[in-house]
């Protein structure tokens, strides 16, 4: 696994691309938000009466995207799929499409309730225990995100007074393999949370050049004896308003600034 994992390729063109497959969208926002949740982005659409501006195509099936109006700006709004490389691709399209920043947030799962209890997580860094990240940049156990960009994400919760905390977080692969060894381990690490995305996003975000604003909310708790579920079923729902109208911040100012990827 380690000679795999270790032979990420320089080329930048691959045996298929994704402007192979995915046109440039006339008008197409240049900047979007993306959520897993399909029930808030459905809800989003519904009350708002979103126009389908492109789709997404998958053997899942068909992903719409939306075209919605904040501040007097353009924006797009997709839903993501779970899973690094189902995500990854998904971000891959929209870039192609013609998005050139993104906000992208989402669940997570608790490893430091102290910490990360009732906030939400501005992902600083993640540990790259998945497999995607290995095909955009070089090989480390962890990438960090874009310091201008996180300086945006913690600007926006501070302004409308929304609890978060930065910190590193834990990306996997496989959600039923999160042992206790492995939990001590990436907490005694300095993870405060786990998910199965973020690394993914930042290493295609990084490779194609396109600033990325991440942010995610508590789902379930593993800072215990026993897994506590929490609210996971809940997809999000009890609080959606509260992370789309915070999203659509973070986008406008995302969209606002110059700052430069490092």
């Amino acid at each position: 696994m380690t000679t795999i994992f270790y032979r990420t390729s320089r080329e930048r063109n691959a045996f298929i691309n994704p402007c192979d497959l995915t046109k440039k969208v006339p008008g197409f926002p240049k900047v979007c938000i993306t959520t897993y949740s399909e029930g808030i982005i459905g809800d989003f659409a519904e009350k708002n009466s979103l126009e389908i501006i492109a789709k997404l195509y998958t053997a899942n099936g068909v992903t719409p995207v939306y075209e919605t109006e904040y501040k007097n700006r353009k924006m797009g709004l997709f839903l993501s799929r779970v899973g690094a490389p189902a995500c990854v691709a998904g971000l891959e399209e929209i870039i192609a499409m013609g998005a050139e920043k993104i906000v992208q947030f989402g669940c997570c799962g608790i490893l430091d309730q102290s910490l990360a209890g009732d906030k939400l997580i501005v992902p600083v860094s993640a540990v790259r225990d998945e497999g995607t990240s290995y095909h955009y940049i070089a090989p480390d156990e962890e990438i960090r995100a874009d310091s201008a960009i996180t300086d945006i994400a913690a600007e926006c919760m501070e302004r409308h007074h929304v609890p978060y905390v930065t910190g590193k977080v834990w990306t996997t692969d496989a959600i039923y393999r999160e042992t206790p060894e492995l939990i001590n381990e990436r907490r005694a690490q300095g993870c405060i949370g786990v998910e199965m995305e973020c690394a993914a996003s930042m290493a295609v975000a990084r490779f194609r050049k396109v600033p990325l604003l991440q942010f995610l909310y508590g789902a379930d708790s593993l800072d215990g004896d026993k897994w506590d579920p929490v609210d996971l079923t809940d997809y999000g729902m009890a609080s959606g308003d509260i992370y789309m109208a915070l999203a659509l911040e973070c986008a406008l100012a995302l969209e606002r600034t110059e700052a430069a990827l490092t």
